[in-house]
C-alpha cells in the first residue's frame, strides 16, 4: 500500500460563486491546519474550472473531509491524496463532492 503524504481539496467555483468559495476556503484555513492556495480565475492544471486548493496532512482528513461535505453549500469539491503518483491520485483515488467534472489527465505522465 502506498503511503499517503497529504491531501489536496480543490474547491471549484465561477464568477457567481467566487465569494462563497473564498469564505469556505478561508474558514477551513482558520479552523484546521490547512494551507489555502490562490483563488484562480481560470482553469489551472488538470482542473476544468476556476478553483482554490486546500492542502493538508493525512492526520486531519477525517475532520476536513466531513466539514467540507457539510459546509460546501453546493460547491463542487475534488479531493485527492498525495501518494507520489499524480495520475492515479487524480484518476483512481479521487473523492468528489457534487458533480464529477472532466479533468485533463493528459498533463500527467502515463
Amino acid at each position: 500500500m502506498q503511503r499517503i503524504k497529504g491531501y489536496h481539496a480543490h474547491v471549484y467555483y465561477d464568477a457567481s460563486t467566487q465569494e462563497q468559495a473564498r469564505q469556505l476556503c478561508e474558514e477551513a484555513a482558520r479552523l484546521f491546519p490547512v494551507t489555502m492556495g490562490r483563488m484562480h480565475q481560470k482553469p489551472v492544471g488538470p482542473h476544468p474550472d476556476w478553483s482554490c486548493q486546500l492542502a493538508f496532512g493525512p492526520e486531519v482528513v477525517g475532520v476536513v473531509l466531513p466539514w467540507l461535505a457539510l459546509y460546501r453549500r453546493g460547491l463542487v469539491v475534488f479531493l485527492h491524496p498525495l501518494t507520489g503518483d499524480e495520475l492515479a491520485d487524480h484518476r483512481d483515488h479521487a473523492i468528489w463532492m457534487g458533480a464529477i467534472r472532466p479533468l485533463d489527465l493528459s498533463i500527467f505522465k502515463q
